[in-house]
Formats: structure tokens, C-alpha cells, sequence
């Protein structure tokens, strides 16, 4: 999705660079919100549906007062990509103290243990006490994978090695947390192979066992435009069920897959965005759309800060808008930032739609896990005062750290740049970046 993205918000950017937007511009924008649709695998018919209302919505409308046709233009393209993807949230309906029970079930290889893991974490984070059922009583090792994944943010697991009736183990779970007094129970059911029929009654069989108060269906975004079938089963066989989107990070086909889940009128309610347990969204189609078109997620980026916990007292944000900082409150940013995520979806969620090119990105990334260990072979003073740092220390910083010498030099210059940069940006409202109490680095583009 991120290419989707990037095409986009290239899009919308042209169309603010145009000195005018008439019909010519509505319909070019029309174009290229076609072409990129069509290469994310989105049927052709609703790639069709959505550019036409776009372009209809741009040119008849009568403008608002105070808004010019451009403005308007950007307002429409938004609010029809945010119906696109589905405009209304699924509730997260889980609170410390009310017992809830969620079933997840998904076709063979779609990562559903991985997804598992994954919610009980989004819950856990959220201070409630979670616990995972391992009910796939089919596929050898499954409980122990389960057991392994869940073990990293320890989440107990509860399972019967060789049992084979999975009704019988989700019973026995949700009794054994009940007792424990947890909050939200995960079962994991078995994966099914490519037969909706067969998913769709063992689902059946293990919920009338279980009564599970939500029924999760796990859908492999790169499969495309073929997640309608199963969307589509499952949001006739259960009225309480939502849906998991799983590789959505690395898929040209998950613009094919979200457009046609919400066809089927299912809720979406997480993605999957990357192959780390933490990797995981609540999906809300209005913050997804403004990203796609490059106006960030301001409230995803807010919701990583306090996840991260990075708190910077005021003191210490005056100081840095100043310019008075030391090497060791830069290294405490770079820290702050590598908790917050890779760099790349950082960027992304910040209004005004940051980007920087894969080759860029990369450097960047490599550059800071290159300071951070030049940083920790530096003693007090030189984080304190880095004048200090002259040939000779460079020298044993480089050989302390395993990096080059020029690496050395070059953390150290980047240190003075910055502090010269936020000076002479004092008083333009940089300050807005850091956020008052909290920090987010500074990064140079």
C-alpha cells in the first residue's frame, strides 16, 4: 500500500502546484486516481464508480463559501476515498473487568497465529488482561507456535496437547481465564484449507460450543480481489464478525482486498502492517484514507508517542528549540524514535504527508543504528561537550564502536548542524513539531 500511497499524494500534490484547477485538472486528477487503483488489483468497476463521482462531486458542486475550487477539489477527493474504504470504524468493544470472548478463524496460511499474538498485544497495551486459546487441534506444532509467539509479550496461552476436539479445548480456556480473571480471550481456531464451506461450518461448530461475543475472519490481503469470496461467506454465515487484513504492509494487492471486503458490507476492524508482533492498526477508513492521499494520520503518530512513552519535560523542549541540547539529548531523540517504528511509517503519519525516497530512507535508517553505537562508545563529557572530540578520540570512539573514523566526524557534525539549525528556526513555530511534553526527533530532509 505504501506505492498506492505514494501514487496518491503525488496526485493530490499536482493538483495544489496547478495555477489553475479547471475541468482539465479534475480529470487529469480522475486519471491518475484510475491508474493507481487499477495496479493495486481494485476491481474495475468500483475504480470506475469512485473516479467518476470524484470528477462529478469536483466540477458541479457548488463551492462552499470561502473555499476555493482546489480546496474543494482535495475535500471531495477525501471524503469519496474515505466512503471507498469504508467509512465507519468497527468498535473495539473490550474494558478491564467485562469478560469478553473473541474467535479467530481464517483459511490455511493467511498468518492467523501470527494475528493471534498480535491482538492479544493491541489489547494488552491497552492495560487489559488477555489470554490465547489454542484451539487448532489439526496442524502439528500449531499450539507451540502459538506458545513461542506469545511468550515474547508474555500472553499466557492455554491448550491440550493432542486433544482433538477443539470445542472441547475452547471451553476448557475460556473456564481456565475466566478463573484467572482475564479480560479478553483470543481462540485460535484451526486453518482451513481453500474451501469457504468447510471454514465457514467449523466456524459454526465451535461457536455454538464457545458463544464467542465476536467472530474474527483473517483475510491474506495478497490474495486481491479474491478476498470478496470469503468476505462475502463470512458476512453471511455470522452478523457479529469483522475482518483481520494480514500483509497489508508488503502486498500490491491490498488495495484489491480492502475495496473488496467493503464491498461485501464487512467491517474491517485491524490491519496487519509488517511481520513484528507490534505491527498491528486499529483500521479507522478516514485516518487510512488521509494517508493514502498524503495528509498524514496525526492521530496514529500521537497514538505511537504514547505507546513509546516518550516524554520530554517542557524545560527540555525550550531547550532544544534554542539550540541547547547536548549529544546525549540527540541520542535520547534517536531512541525515541527508533521505539515509535521504522522510519519510513513515522514519516508517513505526519500532516503535511513526509517523504522521502527509498535510498534516502535507507541511509537514514543506517546512519542512526551507526550513531547509536558510535554514541555509546563516547564517555560522559564527550556527550556533554562534543568540541572535545579531536583526532585522537575520534580515533578510539571508532575503534571502541567497530565504525570509521569519518562516521565519528560526521555524528559530530550533524550534531552542531542541528544545533544551528534549531537556532535559527527559533521562533518560527518549529515548537509545534515537538509537541508540548512530548518529543519527536528532529529529522533533516
Amino acid at each position: 500500500m505504501e506505492s498506492v500511497g505514494r501514487s496518491l499524494s503525488d496526485a493530490v500534490r499536482k493538483l495544489l502546484r496547478m495555477p489553475n484547477v479547471d475541468e482539465r485538472a479534475v480529470k487529469e486528477l480522475a486519471k491518475d486516481l484510475q491508474r493507481t487503483l487499477l495496479q493495486a488489483d481494485v476491481n474495475v468497476e468500483l475504480v470506475l464508480q469512485l473516479s467518476k463521482a470524484v470528477e462529478e462531486r469536483s466540477l458541479k458542486e457548488k463551492l462552499p463559501p470561502g473555499i476555493t475550487r482546489r480546496e474543494h477539489v482535495v475535500k471531495v477527493l477525501y471524503e469519496e476515498m474515505t466512503r471507498f474504504v469504508g467509512q465507519e470504524p468497527a468498535k473495539v468493544e473490550a474494558q478491564p473487568g467485562i469478560f469478553r470472548k473473541l474467535m479467530l478463524v481464517g483459511i490455511q496460511g493467511t498468518g492467523k497465529t501470527t494475528t493471534a499474538v498480535k491482538m492479544g498485544r493491541f489489547f494488552q497495551k491497552r492495560g487489559l488482561r488477555v489470554g490465547l486459546v489454542g484451539a487448532d487441534t489439526y496442524r502439528p506444532g500449531a499450539l507451540d507456535q502459538l506458545t513461542q509467539f506469545a511468550s515474547k509479550v508474555e500472553i499466557p496461552v492455554y491448550g491440550e496437547p493432542g486433544k482433538k476436539k477443539p470445542e472441547e479445548v475452547a471451553k476448557h480456556g475460556l473456564e481456565h481465564f475466566q478463573k484467572q480473571k482475564a479480560d479478553i480471550v483470543i481462540i485460535d481456531t484451526a486453518g482451513r484449507h481453500r474451501n469457504e464451506k468447510d471454514l465457514m461450518d467449523e466456524m459454526k461448530h465451535i461457536a455454538s460450543a464457545v458463544k464467542p461475543d465476536e467472530i474474527i475472519l483473517a483475510i491474506d490481503a495478497s490474495i486481491g480481489q479474491q478476498a470478496i469470496t470469503q468476505a462475502r461467506a463470512f458476512h453471511e454465515a455470522t452478523p457479529i464478525g469483522s475482518i483481520f487484513l494480514t500483509k497489508m504492509d508488503g502486498s500490491a494487492k491490498g488495495g484489491g482486498a480492502l475495496s473488496a471486503v467493503v464491498a461485501t458490507g464487512s467491517k474491517v476492524k485491524f490491519i496487519g502492517t509488517g511481520e513484528k508482533i507490534d505491527d498491528i492498526e486499529q483500521f479507522v477508513p478516514t485516518d487510512f484514507a488521509g494517508r493514502l492521499l498524503g495528509m498524514g494520520d496525526l492521530k496514529a503518530l500521537l497514538a505511537k508517542v504514547e505507546e513509546a512513552e516518550v516524554k520530554v519535560p517542557e524545560a527540555k523542549v525550550k531547550q532544544f528549540l534554542e539550540g541547547r541540547f547536548t549529544l546525549q539529548d540527540m541520542y535520547d531523540q534517536m531512541e525515541n524514535l527508533r521505539k515509535m517504528g521504522p522510519l519510513r511509517k513515522v514519516l508517513q503519519m505526519i500532516p503535511g504527508g513526509v517523504s522521502l525516497p527509498d535510498e534516502q530512507l535507507g541511509v537514514a535508517e543506517e546512519k542512526m543504528i551507526a550513531w547509536r553505537v558510535i554514541i555509546h562508545s563516547m564517555t560522559r563529557k564527550e556527550l556533554e561537550e562534543p568540541r572535545l572530540v579531536d583526532a585522537s578520540r575520534a580515533k578510539r570512539i571508532a575503534r571502541g564502536s567497530g565504525r570509521s573514523e569519518r562516521e565519528v566526524r560526521e555524528l559530530v557534525n550533524q550534531y552542531f548542524t542541528m544545533r544551528k539549525m534549531m537556532k535559527s528556526m527559533k521562533g518560527r513555530g518549529r515548537g509545534q513539531m515537538l509537541g508540548k511534553g512530548k518529543g519527536l526527533p528532529y529529522m533533516r530532509r
